[in-house]
């Protein structure tokens, strides 16, 4: 190949696998809400929380109003009678009177994952045969409810996952991570999608049934793994249940963070993934736009190389843009358009770092992430 073309090959996987994203993007975006669609069934969900979010009250409030005519029952989880979201949840039961709202306050642990143990300590108050478990940052539309349940019509339904967006942002550090979500994650779950099957979950929202759940041996069956999400998914599928993802994007509310917290907690997801997937996270890395600005930078002269970095960029500019205006309607571009190519080189170096060991920090504790995604406490 002569020299001047060698830029634009190493951009090549790169932009072929940004368009392949918005192929599947369009066909999964362009159906309808949900793929089935039926009667309201009562619903048990499960909120594990600890500390205070961003608008921790609105975003408890959005669950209590949705247009949905089953019982809806909502648990909170919490591990200290000291936490200060206790008296937001108190607040919530009182303007909430005629729902079936409670909390549930237990220390008890079972396992590193935190978490989980929280939910398994919650877990004998449930009533209901469909179950959700939802991030204590996550705030919904009033037709949230209804869109994730829907998919139950098919009896083999074990589990739906909601992807997820943030739309509000407080400076470049949460930029990054929001786009994050927008430019990387929710395009390559489309992709896995399209090309392999779901055959794991979103953590943000999960709704599944309680028979799926007895299948894989529980909530204890999660308790010593730090993707206790992804695991979930996975065995539930493993256990022949079908997998969906649900087409009604919920929104993480994200707080004022350092690029410090920030950069911990991508290294952490990463080297999550890196044992969980150790196949298909390493050969990802071949379409990886950050690797790609670089090695057109070393590989050809400059003139060519900034050339094929801005046939890439245009590309994925445009890809993001669909993804960002359209589908998840975070509205994060155009306005933070210009942090795509850094977000991107921090993806590569997240995902180079994560190679370099199986140290994280979650929640305050130190762990090593052993092979299959199990925790093991350093402190």
């Amino acid at each position: 190949m002569p020299l001047s073309l060698l830029p634009f090959g190493a951009v090549l996987p790169a932009t072929v696998y940004s368009l392949l994203s918005l192929w599947c993007g369009w066909r999964f975006f362009r159906g309808q809400a949900s793929e089935c669609r039926g009667q309201d069934v009562a619903i048990s969900i499960l909120k594990p929380v600890k500390g205070l979010e961003e608008d921790s009250y609105e975003n408890f409030a959005s669950f209590c109003r949705q247009q949905y005519d089953a019982p809806v029952q909502v648990i909170f989880a919490v591990t200290s009678a000291s936490d200060p979201v206790i008296p937001i949840i108190r607040q919530l039961m009182a303007d909430f009177p005629n729902l079936d709202i409670s909390l549930q306050i237990n220390a008890t642990i079972h396992g590193p994952n935190s978490k989980v143990s929280n939910l398994i300590n919650a877990y004998p108050q449930v009533k209901y045969d469909l179950l959700m478990v939802c991030d204590s940052d996550i705030r919904v539309t009033p037709t949230f409810l209804r869109s994730v349940t829907a998919h139950f019509g098919d009896p083999q339904m074990g589990l739906v996952s909601s992807p997820y967006r943030s739309s509000k942002v407080f400076g470049v550090a949460t930029a990054l991570e929001a786009l994050a979500f927008t430019s990387e994650m929710i395009p390559n779950v489309l992709v896995a999608r399209q090309l392999e099957g779901l055959s794991f979950a979103l953590g943000a929202a999960m709704t599944f049934r309680r028979r799926a759940l007895d299948d894989i041996g529980g909530l204890p069956a999660l308790v010593d793994y730090l993707a206790d999400d992804y695991q979930l998914g996975h065995q539930v599928n493993r256990a022949g249940w079908k997998l969906a993802l649900d087409r009604q994007p919920v929104e993480s509310i994200l707080r004022p963070e350092t690029m410090a917290g920030i950069l911990q907690r991508q290294l952490r997801w990463a080297r999550t993934m890196r044992v969980s997937r150790p196949g298909g996270y390493l050969a990802s890395g071949i379409t990886l736009p950050g690797l790609a600005i670089l090695l057109a930078l070393f590989t050809g002269p400059l003139p060519e190389a900034l050339a094929a970095i801005v046939l890439l960029y245009s590309v994925r500019l445009s890809v993001t843009t669909c993804f960002s205006r359209y589908w998840l309607a975070d509205r994060l571009l155009p306005a933070w358009g210009w942090l795509l190519p850094l977000r991107d080189l921090l993806a590569f170096a997240t995902w180079l770092f994560s190679f370099l060991g199986n140290r994280v920090s979650w929640r305050g504790q130190r762990f090593i992430v052993r092979p299959g995604g199990r925790l093991s406490p350093l402190d």
